[in-house]
């Protein structure tokens, strides 16, 4: 009797073993998660201000141009050339800004992904082999 209980025991203590790592495991990723979908929302959070900055920039810019000096034609059709080629500028500038973030936030999305497909996987090994026994 005694020596049934010592293999008994010794499958119960490999099950909780491989439980207890499988409950690290997990922790570990969800806290991976949890760390990307703040540095998601920390980015979120400067390209709102950065939008803010360049509203802000844009009514000081028109405030300015509300108040013109007289200056000759010439001049003035260079500052209109000029105020063109930089909102095409900017608007490039902000476009990019929006491709690498969706592109940054994709790659996130997709790594975490692989991440959690891996483990599922391996969960699934698990439990096909303790099933096994």
């Amino acid at each position: 009797m005694a020596a049934e209980v010592i293999p008994d025991q010794i499958f119960m203590l490999i099950l909780v073993i491989i439980l207890a790592v499988v409950v690290i495991i997990v922790v570990s990723q969800w806290k991976k998660v949890s760390q990307s979908n703040n540095t998601l929302k920390l980015m979120e959070k400067e390209i709102e201000l950065k939008k803010i900055a360049m509203v802000e920039k844009d009514l000081e810019n028109k405030r300015i141009m509300e108040n013109p000096i007289q200056l000759p034609e010439e001049q003035q059709a260079q500052l209109t050339q000029i105020r063109d080629s930089t909102a095409e500028v900017m608007s490039n500038v902000g476009y990019l800004h929006s491709e690498i973030n969706e592109r940054l936030a994709r790659l996130e999305a997709q790594t975490e992904l692989k991440k959690l497909e891996k483990m599922l996987k391996e969960i699934e090994e698990k439990e096909k082999k303790l099933n096994k026994k």
